[in-house]
C-alpha cells in the first residue's frame, strides 16, 4: 500500500516579485525552501512506512528546479520520488494544481492500492488550505483537515482514526481508507538526514512526468485551466511599534498611557 506525501517548492521570502504579464510568481534570484506544513506531512508519510511497511512516495509539481526539493525528501527515506513538471503545468492556481496532483495519484493508484495521501494544510506563498482538499474531491477520497494526531491505523480493515485540531477543541474522527490528510505543525517533529542518506539521495532517481504522461486536456491546467487570477500581490508596510511607560516600576501609570492612547486612536469604546 501507498503513502503519498504532496510537497510544495516555496519562495523563502516575503519580498515576493510578480510578473505583470502573467501575474505569476517570479521565481530568478530567490531562494527556495520546503513549505514547512509539508515538511510534516513527509514526516507523517515516513512515520508510516517505518511503522506499517507500507512504500512511501513523494511527490510534487513545479519547475525542474524542484527536483532538488524532491532529493531532500529522498535523503529523508522515501521510496520514491516524483516531479510534475511540463510548461503547460505553469501558472496554476490551486484547482489547476489539484487536477495534476490529482491525475499523478490516481496514475500511481493504477499500479499499487493508494492508502493515504498527506498534504500540509496550506502553503505559506499562498495560505488557501485549498489543495488538499480539492485532491479529495477529485479522487472521492474521505477528507480528513487539520489533523495533529494519528490515533491509530488498522490496515486489516483498511481505517484510520485521527485527531484533528479545532478552535478551542479536538475532534476524534474514525474513516475508511483511502483518505487525504492535512496536517498541522503538532503533528510530529520533522527527521534530519544522515550524511550517507544526504549522498545517496544524489543518486536516486528523480521520475519527471510531463504531460505527455498525465494526457492531462491542457484547457485544464497550468493558466488555461486556472479561474483564479491574481491581480495584485504586495507586502504590507508596517509602522514601528512604540513603547509606553514603565510596566515594571509602575504598572497603573503604564496602564493608563495605554488607555489614553487607545482613547487618542478611537480603538477603545467608552
Amino acid at each position: 500500500m501507498l503513502v503519498i506525501s504532496c510537497i510544495k517548492q516555496v519562495p523563502d521570502t516575503t519580498q515576493v516579485k510578480i510578473d505583470p504579464v502573467t501575474n505569476t510568481l517570479v521565481r530568478e534570484g530567490i531562494p527556495f525552501i520546503v513549505n514547512p506544513y509539508d515538511t510534516h506531512a513527509l514526516e507523517e508519510g515516513l512515520n508510516l512506512k517505518d511503522r506499517y511497511g507500507l512504500r512511501s512516495v513523494a511527490i510534487s509539481m513545479g519547475p525542474p528546479n524542484t527536483e532538488a526539493t524532491l532529493r531532500k525528501a529522498c535523503a529523508l527515506g522515501v521510496d520514491e520520488a516524483i516531479l510534475l513538471s511540463d510548461r503547460a503545468f505553469g501558472g496554476a492556481d490551486t484547482l489547476s494544481t489539484s487536477n495534476v496532483l490529482s491525475a499523478a495519484i490516481e496514475k500511481l493508484g493504477a499500479e499499487e492500492a493508494v492508502g493515504i495521501v498527506f498534504c500540509g494544510k496550506q502553503t505559506i506563498d499562498g495560505d488557501t488550505a485549498q489543495v488538499g482538499p480539492g485532491i479529495a474531491t477529485r479522487l472521492g477520497y474521505t477528507q480528513l483537515t487539520l489533523v495533529d494526531r494519528i490515533e491509530f491505523l488498522d490496515l486489516k480493515r483498511n481505517v484510520i482514526r485521527v485527531r484533528r485540531k479545532l478552535e478551542g477543541r479536538h475532534e476524534i474522527v474514525e474513516a475508511p481508507l483511502p483518505v487525504v490528510i492535512t496536517v498541522v505543525r503538532e503533528l510530529n517533529r520533522p527527521r534530519y538526514p544522515t550524511v550517507p542518506m544526504r549522498l545517496a539521495a544524489q543518486e536516486t532517481e528523480v521520475k519527471v512526468w510531463d504531460n505527455s504522461v498525465l494526457k492531462l486536456d491542457v484547457e485544464t491546467v497550468g493558466l488555461k485551466g486556472s479561474p483564479t487570477w491574481v491581480s495584485k500581490i504586495f507586502s504590507p508596510e508596517r509602522d514601528k511599534g512604540e513603547i509606553i511607560g514603565d510596566g515594571v516600576g509602575d504598572p497603573e501609570g503604564t496602564a493608563n498611557l495605554l488607555i489614553d492612547k487607545l482613547l487618542s486612536k478611537d480603538l477603545l469604546a467608552v
